[in-house]
């Protein structure tokens, strides 16, 4: 994460607002904003870590897979970019657009990957600077958005760890959430209800898709990680469910939204917490722009 605190106080004075007003509406209280770091520097120093959580040297590295909606450049890609730092100069590499669903399309990419023995190690980083596209004259979105970057490392093995995935899309309703390409249109626009209603159904789609698909009951799953976006979605998502609030992790509070990061951001939390113990059963949920979403059932090895 990067080092600079942006708080509901300073938007107090950059923007119509107040700290009650945004914790309410969104539970956040602090996001992060990399002001003086490059997105692959973020993901670099993320992969390095999960390389080193893994024991895994850069040289046995296939493939890296990198999800972005806010790289430092066109080309080079951003995994291009994190490969040199790494000198993981045997992987090939590429990027994907899946917003803030990307961590979990790139995860059933290289879980696709392993079980086609093209690849046996795989890197997956996501990294954002969601503040570079952020308009802070504008409220309704601009108390919502952080900055910061997570990494995972795929192994095949003989414990089965990746149990099952579902990716969707609806491409027609894409103007709901939206960021252009160019300065007079770059800043994120979102439609705040329709996108509400959509990420609640998303959520309750992807969970018990997967239940049904697996045939095990929500008693069944030890956490639920989804994207952090909003309390508000989040607790909508675990009434209609049913779901204790426990069973969901959240830390929003101190992030926002950092679009495809958050979720691993998440998993590195919990790990460092010791929550995870082997043979958990995790359910990872995201859904953002595009529209996309999707979501994984897992297990912690």
């Amino acid at each position: 994460m990067p080092e600079h605190i942006l708080s509901n106080s300073d938007l107090e004075a950059m923007v119509e607002t107040s700290d009650e007003w945004i914790t309410e509406r969104t539970g956040i209280k602090e996001r992060r904003l990399a002001k003086d770091i490059p997105v692959f520097e973020m993901a670099a120093i993320a992969a390095q870590k999960a390389l080193e959580d893994a024991s895994v040297s850069p040289s046995e590295i296939d493939v890296i897979i990198a999800a972005t909606i806010t790289p430092d450049y066109y080309t080079p890609s951003l995994s291009c970019l994190v490969q040199k730092q790494l000198c993981a100069n045997r992987a090939f590499c590429f990027d994907i657009n899946a917003a803030c669903s990307g961590f979990c399309y790139a995860l059933d990419i290289a879980d696709n990957y392993i079980k086609t023995n093209k690849a046996k190690t795989i890197l997956i980083v996501a990294s954002e600077a969601i503040s570079r596209i952020t308009d802070y004259t504008d409220r309704n979105t601009c108390v919502l958005f952080g900055d910061g970057a997570g990494a995972i490392v795929a192994c095949a093995g003989r414990d089965r760890g990746m149990y099952d995935c579902i990716l969707k899309a609806i491409g027609s309703m894409g103007d709901v959430l939206k960021a252009g390409m160019f300065s007079e249109n770059k800043y994120i626009k979102m439609a705040g209800r329709e996108v509400y209603k959509f990420a609640v159904n998303a959520n309750v789609d992807t969970i018990t898709s997967l239940l049904e698909r697996n045939n095990i009951g929500i008693e069944d799953i030890d956490h639920i990680i989804p994207h952090q976006a909003n309390k508000r979605i989040i607790s909508a998502v675990s009434i209609k469910l049913g779901i204790n609030a426990d069973k969901i992790y959240t830390n929003l509070e101190k992030y926002g939204n950092t679009s495809s990061a958050s979720i691993p951001i998440c998993l590195d939390e919990m790990n460092k917490k010791n929550m995870l113990k082997s043979g958990d059963m995790l359910i990872l949920v995201g859904f953002g722009g595009g529209l996309t979403y999707g979501g994984s059932l897992i297990q912690w090895i």
